[in-house]
């Protein structure tokens, strides 16, 4: 499958000046020519993002969505500061091309990037692959992640990029002021969950480059070998605390198998070729030096409560008629679910 297949016509509520873009990046960004087409990626939650064709190179380009929009929520800005710091390191990243700061261009900020041909998975299981192929894709996700929290974050020039103590607290309170923000009807296990995780955030603090939404399908693969070319969607990117995105990553494992976007991995025989949970875990605690992770149940918890936010945000701009993806008001509606898995997790950890 190609980029080209993967995008539609852009979409009512998207529409941007083609041609005030297209003579602002000829002008700025080498390979984009007159010849240069515009269309819009299918995915995205969050940031609209498009397909720019020209000169049969490919290029992406990621802007906020339009709208009225929280404080500090889809910041381009930041997602193009990391890619580009993570450019010389272990980490795969798309290069990063330009950044365009100013609303007039298209509306809101935006940054365009280089466009990457491969295999994006979005079926967790993967069905096209043998046992082994199977094993070969898990392995290389986990060992980019535990790259990605190895990395120097100082060194490449991301000091300010967040504050490097108190994240588990303060992203609590973040990912709970944005659901009361956006609360369209109340949600009992989100009132339960909420104050569990204030009163409950473990012990220790450390500090890494966290991506915030590490995932299979936030990943470009090489189209036939067991690598990953890209890691994509930055926008949740800070500097924090390594674990919840272990445990945001593993969520496949905690979620029924037909949730959408996350399940899948639930009812495997050990034949099939992709770890258990355990076992992922154990490979990352290996690759980065871990003897194990105590409050697992924690850090599951809370990223399922901050994914129930996340689609509870969702669900109120596509009521507002901006949400950047076409089944958002489907997707939206996941939120309760979600709350009611992060409240089963607060419960098997055993802490009032």
């Amino acid at each position: 499958m190609t980029l080209r297949d993967e995008t539609t016509e852009i979409r009512a509520g998207h529409q941007i000046d083609l041609a005030r873009l297209l003579d602002y990046l000829v002008a700025r960004v080498p390979g984009i020519g007159a010849d240069a087409t515009v269309r819009q990626f299918r995915g995205g939650q969050s940031n609209p993002t498009f397909l720019i064709e020209s000169g049969g190179r490919a290029f992406v380009m990621r802007k906020k969505p339009p709208g009225v929009l929280l404080p500090s929520a889809h910041a381009v800005d930041r997602e193009y500061a990391v890619m580009k710091a993570l450019g010389g390191t272990d980490v795969p990243v798309p290069k990063m091309l330009h950044l365009c700061e100013d609303d007039g261009i298209v509306g809101t900020a935006f940054y365009i990037m280089e466009g990457l041909e491969g295999r994006v998975f979005r079926d967790l299981t993967l069905p096209e692959l043998s046992p082994a192929g199977r094993a070969g894709i898990y392995d290389t996700m986990n060992r980019t992640l535990a790259d990605l929290h190895k990395v120097d974050w100082r060194a490449v020039g991301l000091e300010g990029f967040g504050k490097p103590t108190g994240y588990v607290p303060r992203q609590v309170a973040r990912w709970t002021r944005a659901y009361e923000v956006t609360k369209t009807q109340g949600i009992p296990a989100m009132d339960r969950v909420m104050p569990w995780l204030a009163r409950n955030v473990p012990e220790g603090d450390e500090a890494a480059i966290n991506h915030g939404d590490f995932r299979a399908e936030n990943m470009v693969f090489h189209p036939t070998e067991p690598r990953v070319l890209g890691v994509l969607d930055w926008e949740l990117a800070t500097i924090g605390h390594p674990l919840p995105d272990l445990a945001y990553n593993c969520l496949p494992w905690n979620v029924p198998a037909d949730f959408p976007g996350i399940g899948g991995l639930v009812g495997l025989d050990a034949g099939h070729g992709i770890p258990s949970e355990a076992d992922y875990v154990a490979a990352y605690c290996e690759r980065t030096g871990r003897q194990g992770i105590g409050d697992w149940h924690y850090y599951v918890a809370f990223s399922l409560f901050r994914t129930a936010a996340i689609l509870q945000g969702v669900h109120a701009r596509a009521l507002q008629g901006t949400a950047s993806n076409e089944n958002a008001l489907a997707v939206g509606q996941l939120a309760e679910q979600a709350a009611d898995l992060a409240w089963e997790a607060a419960q098997r950890d055993g802490r009032p």
